[in-house]
């Protein structure tokens, strides 16, 4: 059951991340909480953005918006930058529209001259219907377009490509290196991670001849060799080509590039050969909060008298990134909510996304999620054990170790997580594998304990009455409560020959035999509400309780005592020759049910009177021949019934007389035979009360002679000629004294 449960913990986890939104709740909730509890990080070194605000163009005495402006001041700004010795400068803006004039062809000649621009490739995408030759509806395509830069401005920038976001739900969590869409074109990061390693272009296609690459021949062999942007996105297609036709060659010229001595190099050209090698898209490591890549404001570079942003005057070596970046402004256009954006509303900007994943695509850094065959490994591992700690162990036990379980899971994820960027699933174990382990737990827990209970109230049941055992169960046990005086009557019954029968059979078959006796009588009780019933030997002793006297209590024990008749009969005709005589005797009364015994071992018992009649009065039926005889005040009304008043019957052990009659059927089934049995026993009990012996006695010779197998006839006939010749005295009516049991 344990395994069950650890299955089912499993089963729901893999329903979870294999399902269509198992990625997207991983990375908006596991995700998410990784980059919380980790907060910011430390950019690398060497990349700035010059940012775009809501004050530049007023600053600048501009247009407010940067699409209004004029080519010069960005070409302004390329000389700037060159100046603080900017490697490379990427611009993240639209400059698909022409400008009059001679601006862009102006702005064409700084570009050209800087020889470090790339400019950004404008691409949208859309549904198309597709329709047939014939016109039909053929369904529809999906359809990217390219909107690149003015021709002056696209011939004179150093390289050119796209930057396509996936955006869902207006935040940003992945970004493309290649574009398999648009034939593998590159897209900026990817580009600016090229140019910023040309520097070392004759050492990477040296390395990649040492590795073994194909197809190196047909590339430039020097950097200088590239010169137009497009020059930049053929060799980058190409180098994508040998790697993707290679898979191990990444490996092969990894180990290469270990070797060489230069720091620099080597971080770069390993850089190189994790980009062509990998995967066409990543998960952006964010860095922290909107600002995290430090910030340049795009006037402070343009004004002379502005002081300049710390630690960004000397931007030698640097990838400077510019566009649209308000770190104030909530409001700010190409913005991407991420987990970094604050209570203040102020998203991160697009441009800062593209100067993030420019450095994690430098330093490898890139969020990295497992594979899915470890996913899946790690989602059945943890619901297993969840699920069998919560299931095994106590509540009070498996509560805290399943939580445990989850909190150590957490602290090691999220340790991967900032020290390597692996990004383990987080949000499917804690927010659904540990919940369900805990509720498969307590539902488990619960269900053995009820279990449990339910055995223990089974096996109690087989020996106390059911209120009884429901008052155990329910409450803290206190045996003075079920110890208590009341009102009922009491049940007698044995089996008739059981010594002779115990002489025939083994213990074994005896125990079998007896039990199916009690079952069959057992069964015919409590069709009719019996309180307690007790089992000795071949006895039962049963009662019907109340608080306070009721014929409600005697009224159901009279109708079990004429079923118990009937099934044993019944008992008795399906063992074929087997015969035995029903004895039953019922009493009303007062008496004391609850615990006896000594020792530390006790019994459920019936004591009192009431009982000790009740037997003697099953008892006096094998003298009689009767089969049910019960004291006259259990039949408070006998309606529906046929009863024959015996007489009053001094029982053995008893100092005063019972009045006992004989419930002989119901009256419904009585025949006319019973009916005129009664009607003549009345008349000769008579005279038998009144002491008139002969007349009795002669009475009773004629019942004898009428009806020759009435017991109580034949007992009362031989009890007046047993004292014939010394006729007891009685200073009342007649009775019966009996000497016997």
């Amino acid at each position: 059951m344990g395994l069950g449960a650890g299955a089912v913990c499993a089963a729901l986890g893999l329903a979870v991340i294999l399902s269509p939104f198992g990625n997207e709740f991983e990375r908006t909730q596991g995700l998410d909480w990784l980059f919380k509890t980790r907060g910011a990080a430390t950019p690398p070194p060497g990349v700035a953005v010059v940012g775009i605000n809501n004050r530049t163009g007023r600053i600048l005495d501009l247009a407010r918006l940067p699409r209004d402006w004029p080519r010069t001041t960005h070409g302004a700004l390329v000389e700037r930058l060159v100046a603080r010795g900017a490697e490379i400068i990427v611009f993240d803006m639209d400059f698909s529209r022409a400008k009059p004039g001679d601006e862009d062809v102006e702005f064409a000649r700084v570009i050209g001259n800087a020889y470090r621009v790339v400019l950004f490739e404008w691409l949208s995408a859309h549904r198309e219907r597709l329709v047939s030759a014939n016109g039909q509806d053929a369904g529809w395509t999906w359809v990217e377009e390219k909107r690149s830069p003015t021709q002056p401005l696209a011939e004179a920038a150093r390289a050119i490509g796209p930057f396509p976001l996936p955006k869902i739900d207006q935040a940003a969590s992945e970004f493309w290196t290649f574009k398999s869409s648009l034939g593998d074109n590159a897209t900026i990061p990817a580009l600016a991670l090229q140019m910023k390693a040309l520097p070392y272009y004759e050492v990477w296609i040296a390395l990649l001849r040492q590795a073994g690459a194909s197809g190196l021949d047909a590339l430039p062999a020097t950097a200088q060799q590239l010169r137009t942007p497009d020059d930049i996105k053929a060799l980058m297609q190409a180098f994508r080509g040998i790697f993707v036709s290679d898979p191990s060659l990444a490996e092969r010229v990894g180990r290469r590039i270990d070797a060489q001595p230069d720091d620099e190099e080597r971080r770069l050209l390993s850089a190189l050969a994790a980009l062509y090698g990998g995967r066409d898209h990543y998960f952006l490591n964010f860095y922290g909060p909107p600002g995290s890549i430090p910030t340049i404001a795009y006037e402070d570079v343009l004004s002379d008298d502005r002081a300049p942003t710390p630690g960004t005057s000397d931007l030698a070596g640097t990838v400077v990134f510019v566009g649209y970046s308000d770190l104030f402004a909530p409001d700010q256009p190409d913005r991407f909510f991420t987990s970094f954006t604050g209570d203040d509303g102020v998203d991160l900007s697009g441009v800062e996304i593209m100067a993030t994943a420019f450095s994690n695509l430098l330093t490898q850094g890139s969020v990295r999620p497992v594979g899915l065959r470890a996913e899946i490994a790690i989602i059945v591992a943890f619901g297993l054990v969840a699920g069998l700690l919560g299931f095994l162990l106590p509540a009070t036990a498996g509560v805290p170790a399943v939580i445990g379980l989850a909190v150590l899971y957490g602290v090691f994820a999220q340790w991967r997580f900032n020290e390597t960027s692996v990004w383990l699933p987080l949000a499917t174990p804690a927010l659904v594998q540990m919940p369900c382990a805990l509720l498969i737990g307590l539902i488990g827990q619960y269900r053995l304990k009820r279990h449990a209970e339910q055995q223990v109230t089974r096996a109690i049941s087989m020996y106390l009455p059911e209120n009884i055992v429901q008052d155990l169960t329910r409450r803290e046990f206190d045996p003075s409560e079920v110890n208590k005086v009341v009102y009922g009557t009491c049940l007698a019954t044995d089996m008739s020959g059981f010594t002779t029968l115990s002489e025939t059979k083994n213990p074994e078959e005896l125990a079998e035999f007896m039990n199916s006796y009690f079952d069959e009588l057992a069964t015919a009780l409590k069709r009719h509400d019996v309180d307690i019933t007790e089992f000795h030997a071949d006895t039962i002793m049963c009662a019907w309780t109340s608080a306070e006297p009721s014929p409600e209590v005697c009224a159901k024990a009279v109708g079990a005592a004429l079923e118990v008749c009937d099934a044993i009969e019944r008992f008795a005709a399906q063992r074929g020759r087997l015969r035995l005589n029903p004895r039953i005797g019922l009493q009303d009364g007062y008496f004391y049910v609850g615990h006896t015994g000594g020792g530390g071992r006790m019994a459920y018992s019936i004591l009192g009177d009431t009982a000790n009649t009740a037997a003697r009065l099953e008892s006096l039926n094998k003298y009689l021949g009767t089969h049910v005889l019960a004291a006259e005040t259990v039949l408070k009304t006998p309606d529906g019934l046929l009863v024959r008043p015996l007489g009053d019957i001094l029982l053995s052990g008893k100092a005063d007389a019972t009045p006992v009659v004989e419930i002989m059927a119901k009256s419904a089934a009585a025949t006319d035979r019973q009916k005129a049995l009664c009607s003549k026993f009345s008349t000769a009990l008579t005279y038998f009360r009144e002491k008139d012996w002969l007349t009795a006695e002669q009475l009773f010779e004629t019942i004898g002679a009428e009806f020759g197998d009435d017991g109580p006839s034949q007992f009362y006939l031989s009890y007046i000629r047993g004292h014939k010749s010394t006729p007891p005295t009685f200073d009342g009516p007649a009775f019966v004294k009996m000497t016997e049991k």
